[in-house]
C-alpha cells in the first residue's frame, strides 16, 4: 500500500480549482453597494439591463420542472490548431464552447430533417 502522497500512477477523481481571485489580488466588484441595494433597486437594474436574465416570479418556480443534465461522455479529439487557439482565447472553458457549437449544429440539423 502506498504511503500517503506518493504517486500511485492513478488519476485523482477529485479536481482542484484555482480561486477565481489570486490571492492577495482583489476583484473589482463593491461589495458595500451591492449589500446597499434594496429589492426595488435590484429589479429597476435588470429591467434597465437588456443583457440581464429576467428577475423569477412565484409563478415562474411553480411552472418549472427539473430536467437532470446529461452526462458528458469524455473522449479525444484532434482539431487543427488555430481552432483550438480559437476556443481557448476567450479563456477558461473552451471545452464548452466547443460543446455548444456541435449542440448547436445538431439541434440545427435535426430541425431541418437531416
Amino acid at each position: 500500500m502506498p504511503k500517503r502522497g506518493q504517486n500511485t500512477g492513478r488519476k485523482s477523481r477529485t479536481t482542484v480549482r484555482k480561486p477565481a481571485v489570486k490571492a492577495g489580488k482583489r476583484g473589482r466588484t463593491d461589495w458595500r453597494v451591492v449589500d446597499s441595494k434594496t429589492d426595488e433597486d435590484i429589479e429597476r437594474d435588470v429591467a434597465a439591463d437588456p443583457d440581464a436574465a429576467p428577475i423569477f416570479t412565484d409563478e415562474m418556480f411553480e411552472n418549472a420542472r427539473w430536467i437532470r443534465p446529461l452526462r458528458r461522455v469524455p473522449i479525444a479529439l484532434k482539431v487543427d490548431p488555430e481552432v483550438l487557439a480559437f476556443f481557448k482565447e476567450p479563456g477558461p472553458g473552451y471545452q464548452s464552447r466547443m460543446n455548444a457549437v456541435l449542440r448547436a449544429f445538431v439541434d440545427k440539423a435535426r430541425s431541418s430533417g437531416r
